[in-house]
This record gives C-alpha cells, structure tokens and sequence, in this order.
C-alpha cells in the first residue's frame, strides 16, 4: 500500500506554528515511507477565506521547503484538490446517502430551531441539539414543504443505538456511543455547500489518503467521520491525532504567549531550517536526546512511532537558540546576504552598495555573527555605525549607584588610556585591563566606567563588545564620538 497523506488548511488566516507542525509531520511520514504528500485547500468556509491566506498557506510551504506531490498548483490524477471546484461531487454523494436511506432532508427553518434550542436550554433536557424532526417525512409531507417555498438541508442520520469505535495509531481505541454523537448532523447545507464533514471524508477517500494526520482537537469528530464512512461502505484510512502545541504555562499555544504565524517568524529573521528542525521536535522526539536534523536527515527518520502522546510546548527562547546555532553555520558571505534586507529596510544602507557601505559591512558580518538570535536583531545592534548617537539623557551614561561627576571623570580616563593605548600600538587587551582598573581607582564597579563609554560610542546601554565597536567605528569617529559625549556632560555638571 502506498503511502498518501495530505494537509488540508483552510484559507482562513494565516499559517501558524500549530497548522504547520501538521504538515510537517505529514510530509516527512510520507517521504520516510517512500509515499505522497497532498496539499489539499478546504475552501468551502467562504466568509472567512481570504486570497492573503491562500497566499500566506503557498509561501509559507515553498520558504519551509514542503514540495507537494499533488495539489493546485502540481495538479495530480484525482483533483481538483481546492473543494469549492468539488461542489458537484458532494452533491452527488449526499443525494446518494438520501437515496440508500443513511441521509434525509430536513425543512426546519432557522426560527424553528432557534425555538427548539431555547426550549432544551430552559428545560435543561438531557436531549441537546436537533430532534430529528424531519427524519421519518412521507414523500407527500415533503412534496408540501417544497411547495411553500422551503428549501432543504440533507442531515444524516445517526443511529441512537449502539457504539462507534476510531482506532488511532497514538491514542488507541476511542470509543463513543452513538446517542452522544453530534443528532443527524448537516451534511449539504441549503446553498449546496457541504460542511467540513462531508467534504472531508468524500475528498479523503477519492484522493485514496491512507493516514490522516490531524491535531488532538478533531478527536470528537472521529466518531462521525467513522460513521460517515460506514455509510458510504468505504474503509477508513488510519487516524493518528498529533499533541496539541502548548506554551510554557500549560495553555494552548496562541498569541498571548507571542507570535505564532510562520510569516512572523520569517519577518523577525528565523532561518526556516531552524524553525522547521524545532517544530519538528515539538511533541517528536527521535532518541531523547539529539535535537538537531537537517530536512533531509528528517526525511528518512521520521515515524509516527516517535510521537509523544503528551502535548509538545513551543518555547521562544529554545527557538531563539536553535535559530542562533543555524545562523553561526552560514559563511559570512550568506549571512551578509541575509542581512542586508533587514539593513536596507532600516534605512542603514542603500543599493548599490558603496564601496565605504560595503567595507563597513563586511567587517561588520562577522563580529555581530556570535550575537544574533535572529537577523533583525543587527539593526538595534549596527545602528551605532549608521546613525550618530544623541545623548539627549545624560542618565544613560550612569551606571547604578554612579553620579554624574563620577561619570564624567571615568569618561575622561578612558579617554586618555584610549588615545595613549592607540598611540603607542597598546593591546586592546592591556587597554581594557587599564580601563577596569580605572574603576578601582575611582572606587566604583568595573560597568561604572564601561558604561559612560559605551553610551558615547553607541547611544545605547545595551552594545557589542567594547573593543568590537571601537573597531567598527574607526580611531577618529571613536574620539570624535567621545568629546562630544565629554561635552554634553560637562555642560551637564
């Protein structure tokens, strides 16, 4: 048996971390077993698609490298693979339950049944959700409902009696009684479009899936699909119910814990190996303890065996240091291609490069490389060398417990060690050992004299190393730097 699995979003928002671990999974299972991996579109939710998301669900597979063997833009031999060109084919196969009797019409206006729900709700009835009113109509009762204008739904029909029972390769046997299954759900709605359940079980089997690949959530509606499948006297293919994607505190994994759409994480600067090799581990495990593949190592490895039954948790900073390890593996040659859109986007640079701009970022590439957790993190860390600091708040140049006088006199001998250090060919090591020396002498902490020359070099607390920056400046925009720093906080004083 060939191996076909398929992820099937809908356009309705953009892909996010949760949806896209699905395909993940689905598509390193099909390529480890030597299968067929389906993009299919599930459309039929009108109000809420939009073609930015279309879009969105393209791009974000093409960055993440998933090559689709059939779908709508590859075609394949049981397509269309975008429901809403499937309408005929749901309407054929409901009006074939109606005709086997496993399917009826139902006539109920939304009034009706917005009176029965009040009324169950009142009374608390132990009976939710619809009566099957419609179930048992003679022809000539139907005849009569047509010819006053009502238009149809097909619901089918559920048994009230006995079990149903979803096998699932990670979860086992899950079973439910039929009389707590969902009472004779819609199936063909009066607009001829199907829901979720017919167009997915009619889609399923005419594109011959063998393994469904779904999130813990569709859990309550297995039962129904399992029934629905009787009702067509088609087999199943074999469910496996994938964790759910927590955050850190336990909850499902949504926006109050950060970003969690894939073009998010692209726009800040994750590498789409690392996002696709940390997702992969979410809720996957290969042998408990080695956390890094490449796609293509991932692509043989991966089995459905090695799926935790316990949620995964996504954690930003666990992301932040595998992006952080990928972008160390780039030449300084590829990361500086990577960069330069987020250097362009800040206004930092222009292109053509210049030939200044160009040497400047080339030596800028590989000292901000060890530091960068992601790409767009070299525009606050860069922006010293592109824009010339403003020391509009003298209190950036304090350390904790520093006076501004102190300040200034710790500023004033690191100048001086600076100038003679560079005058004399002194060591950036002997430099900076003078400069935290100066601190003893000054009795404070070794930060209380890094800091003023830090915020005169950069215009920020927060930079890259010292002797990194002073490089990256040049001698005499460093000095130049300084005094006018000295200036602001004498006038200060």
């Amino acid at each position: 048996m060939e191996v076909r699995v398929r992820y099937a979003p809908s356009p309705t928002g953009l892909q996010h971390i949760g949806g896209v671990r699905t395909a993940l999974f689905n598509y390193f299972f099909a390529r480890a077993n030597g299968g067929k991996f389906i993009l299919r579109v599930e459309d039929t939710d009108q109000e809420r698609y939009s073609d930015e998301s279309l879009e969105d669900l393209y791009n974000t597979l093409n960055w993440l490298g998933l090559t689709c063997d059939e779908g709508p833009l590859v075609g394949g031999p049981y397509g269309p693979y975008v429901q809403s060109e499937r309408f005929e084919l749901y309407k054929k196969y409901a009006e074939q339950l109606v005709s086997d009797g496993k399917a009826y019409r139902c006539y109920c206006t939304s009034e009706r049944l917005e009176a029965l729900r009040a009324e169950q709700q009142a009374a608390k009835s132990e009976m939710q959700g619809y009566d099957r009113h419609c179930s048992n109509l003679s022809d000539e009762e139907r005849s009569e409902l047509e010819s006053q204008g009502l238009t149809s739904v097909i619901r089918l029909k559920v048994p009230t009696e006995g079990k149903t029972t979803i096998h699932d390769v990670l979860m086992g046997d899950i079973t439910r009684r039929n009389r707590d299954v969902s009472p004779d759900p819609i199936l063909l709605k009066s607009d001829g479009f199907p829901t979720y359940h017919l167009a997915n079980v009619i889609d399923d089997h005419m594109m011959h899936i063998t393994h469904i690949m779904r999130a813990q959530e569709w859990i309550p509606s297995g039962p129904l699909h399992i029934l629905l499948y009787e009702a067509f006297g088609w087999e199943a293919p074999l469910y496996c119910h994938l964790p759910m994607v927590m955050g850190k505190d336990g909850q499902k994994l949504s926006k109050r814990h950060g970003s969690t759409s894939v073009r998010d994480f692209k726009e800040k600067g994750y590498l789409p190996e690392a996002l696709m090799n940390y997702v992969s581990m979410v809720g996957w495990s290969y042998d408990g303890q080695r956390e890094f593949f490449t796609k293509e190592e991932l692509e043989k490895v991966f089995s459905l065996e090695k799926i935790n039954k316990a949620p995964g948790v996504f954690d930003y900073k666990k992301l932040d240091w595998f992006n952080g390890q990928y972008i160390r593996l780039k030449s300084d040659e590829e990361l500086a291609q990577l960069l330069l859109p987020y250097m362009l986007e800040a206004g930092f640079v222009s292109e053509p490069l210049s030939e200044d701009v160009q040497a400047k970022f080339v030596a800028l590439v590989p000292v901000v490389k060890e530091r960068l957790k992601v790409l767009s993190d070299v525009v606050p860390l860069s922006r010293f060398l592109f824009e010339e600091p403003q020391y509009s708040d003298p209190s950036l140049f304090l350390a904790k417990n520093v006076e501004l006088s102190v300040a200034l006199t710790a500023l004033e001998g690191a100048y001086e060690i600076l100038k003679k250090g560079f005058a004399g060919n002194v060591s950036n090591e002997d430099m900076e050992q003078s400069i935290a020396a100066l601190a003893t002498e000054l009795d404070v902490k070794v930060n209380g004299v890094f800091m003023p020359l830090r915020v005169a070099l950069t215009g920020s607390s927060v930079s890259l190393p010292l002797f990194d920056s002073i490089f990256l400046l040049g001698q005499e925009k460093t000095f130049a730097r300084i005094e006018t720093a000295l200036s602001v906080l004498r006038s200060e004083g």
